[in-house]
């Protein structure tokens, strides 16, 4: 089973440069797409619909803006819009999809590097979030949680961790968050279970020469739930073309799909 997860900054945009015949020769089973940044009755053409997949998107109520998408060559057995929070749902950042006793998530995590506001608003996510995936262990499904989290964990995982100490994305208490995640061995980050090489990043600044001196931070994950553990069989991230400001994440697993 083949999952690529990618924050498109714009799946208009990203349908200009190329993403869609690129993930035609993927033979992906489930694509998970945030940011969007459109309304569906705005993506009519064929493109945004890709042959052979049933296609969902949840989108924010501010257009131009947040948004999630899932792909998947199997019909979902169910499809679930939001968490059911107010706040969260009105930026379209959560969609799963369930297959018998598998559920693949696309999901945006809030950004705090705007302004205080915001952060605020992502550590109000966080608080309830743990909670949540905490509930989940105990329901006897297998997860696969992708997305941009915006949060890189470790030293290793974004280019400049020492002046990003006091910034959002590399807080203290946010990768003391991520530490808790994976505390108990609930739950794993996929990559890092096969590749604990230096570099790998997902995202790079618009700013300077960011792209060109590989100057990024690994916020986009595929996190597993327990039972997933042994089945990751492989990872790659496709810098070869640019569609977005973050680069796709390939994970193949050994799951029957």
């Amino acid at each position: 089973m083949r999952i690529i997860s990618l924050n498109a900054n714009g799946i208009r945009a990203a349908e200009r440069k190329g993403f869609f015949p690129w993930l035609k020769n993927q033979n992906a089973d489930v694509i998970c797409i945030q940011e969007t940044k459109a309304q569906t009755d705005q993506l009519k053409a064929e493109a945004f619909w890709p042959e052979g997949y049933h296609c969902f998107y949840h989108d924010a109520v501010k257009k131009g803006y947040s948004g999630v998408a899932i792909y998947c060559k199997k019909q979902p057995t169910t499809i679930s819009k939001g968490l059911g929070w107010h706040d969260i749902d009105n930026e379209g950042r959560f969609i799963e999809a369930q297959f018998d006793n598998l559920s693949v998530i696309s999901l945006y995590l809030p950004s705090g590097s705007s302004g205080e506001e915001r952060q605020a608003f992502k550590f109000s996510f966080l608080e309830r979030f743990m909670p949540y995936l905490q509930e989940l262990e105990n329901n006897n499904r297998d997860y696969i949680i992708c997305g941009d989290w915006n949060i890189a964990h470790k030293e290793i995982d974004l280019k400049n961790w020492k002046g990003n100490k006091k910034n959002s994305g590399f807080l203290p208490e946010e990768r003391a968050w991520m530490d808790q995640l994976f505390a108990n061995q609930n739950w794993f980050d996929a990559f890092r279970l096969l590749n604990n090489q230096e570099e790998q990043y997902t995202w790079w600044s618009n700013r300077g020469q960011a792209w060109a001196k590989n100057v990024g931070w690994r916020i986009d994950y595929q996190i597993i739930s327990a039972g997933l553990k042994d089945k990751v069989q492989s990872t790659s991230i496709y810098k070869d073309e640019r569609f977005s400001d973050h680069a796709p994440l390939i994970m193949d697993y050994d799951i029957q799909f």
